[in-house]
């Protein structure tokens, strides 16, 4: 199979979507691999490692559309890829198509076959592409939300872990799950108090066995969340629900219950956002303030440390790569439910019911295809 590697658009976006050892792993069993100009350079990788590992450098990105059958990326296509992507062409990145309807709209237009990371699901329910991802904007999430708490940052000026004779901050994180757990060590290991909400009484019972005793676990409620925002000076917003658009737990009104300087961040905004105020950002403008509550909702947060990200995702994707590239998409589909369930528009077709619910489009059941 010919596979393209374009060169990221997004904003600030540094990650690439294949190293160079994967590249020498597709060459080993018979791929073409074309590799965009510079677009390892962000996360450390130069053209010459990938024309060592045998991938052939194409200096501009629609050359590497032109001669690709399958677009290995990162980030979802943006508005200047559209015309580039063709009928049929396999496209393997994220997409979160529940959370952007022109870009449904327009991938059912192409015509192209969507296999999307973040709904890629193994028989426990866990999502392989999107743990990575998730362990590193959770760990950021922290980072972040210490930051922007400075006070010449917009927030309420607090440190997090406190010192001596001061109390530390007090961290909500709504969601027990990959985000929400890395996003509570990070928190407790820097001294604050944490507090997790999940509905799920199993993962409270997990998480209140594996933590330390600086983090409390509590039922997910809307009567709790509005008394616990209260008390809060860093929100973490980590609710998942998969391919589908995410839950909104904090609303406008609940706003005014906060401390002005608190800081909430949204890592859920892939998704559409789980506060009602949030509108995605950039790390070139990360941040906004709504009555007073400053909002950190940066879609792509692990893009600001490519290194880390690009690793940690290829180490996942690369073996789900290969089996599209040594089997095509149909067969690596029809034998392996894990990638079926990536599939979310072929050839013109919402097969996600997620993303139908979504944008209100007809459905099809992925089965149909096979």
């Amino acid at each position: 199979m010919v596979i393209g590697v374009p060169k990221e658009i997004k904003n600030n976006e540094n990650r690439v979507a294949l190293t160079p050892a994967g590249a020498t792993e597709l060459r080993k069993h018979g791929h073409t691999v074309y590799v965009q100009t510079e677009a390892g350079k962000g996360s450390g990788f130069t053209d010459e490692q990938y024309t060592h590992a045998g991938a052939v450098i194409l200096p501009t990105i629609e050359e590497v559309y032109r001669v690709a059958e399958m677009i290995i990326k990162v980030k979802e296509p943006i508005e200047s890829e559209y015309p580039l992507i063709k009928e049929g062409q396999l496209l393997f990145t994220y997409f979160h198509f529940a959370s952007s309807e022109p870009l449904t709209h327009a991938m059912i237009a192409r015509k192209a076959v969507c296999l999307a990371y973040e709904t890629v699901e193994k028989t426990d329910r866990s999502l392989p592409l999107l743990v990575p991802m998730s362990e590193v904007a959770g760990r950021m999430a922290i980072q972040e939300g210490a930051k922007y708490l400075e006070k010449p940052m917009g927030g309420f000026g607090i440190l997090l872990g406190g010192v001596a004779g001061v109390k530390p901050a007090n961290v909500l994180v709504l969601g027990g799950g990959i985000v929400g757990t890395q996003a509570a060590k990070m928190a407790a290991g820097l001294g604050a108090n944490v507090t997790i909400v999940d509905i799920s009484l199993a993962r409270l019972r997990y998480l209140e066995d594996i933590m330390p005793a600086n983090v409390d676990t509590v039922m997910s409620n809307e009567y709790n969340i509005r008394e616990l925002i209260q008390s809060a000076n860093l929100i973490i917003g980590g609710v998942l629900i998969p391919g589908a658009k995410a839950p909104s737990l904090i609303t406008r009104d609940m706003l005014k219950l906060m401390k002005p300087g608190t800081v909430m961040v949204d890592v859920a905004i892939d998704q559409g956002g789980c506060f009602e105020t949030s509108k995605p950002t950039t790390h070139e403008n990360p941040i906004y303030e709504v009555d007073g509550v400053v909002h950190y909702c940066v879609a792509n947060m692990p893009g600001a440390v490519p290194y880390t990200s690009t690793l940690a995702l290829t180490n996942a994707t690369l073996p789900y790569a290969l089996q599209l590239a040594n089997q095509g998409w149909k067969q690596a589909c029809s034998t392996n439910e894990e990638l079926r369930k990536g599939l979310n528009v072929v050839h013109g077709k919402v097969v996600f019911k997620g993303v139908a619910e979504a944008w209100h489009l007809p459905y099809m059941d992925v089965k149909e295809l096979f």
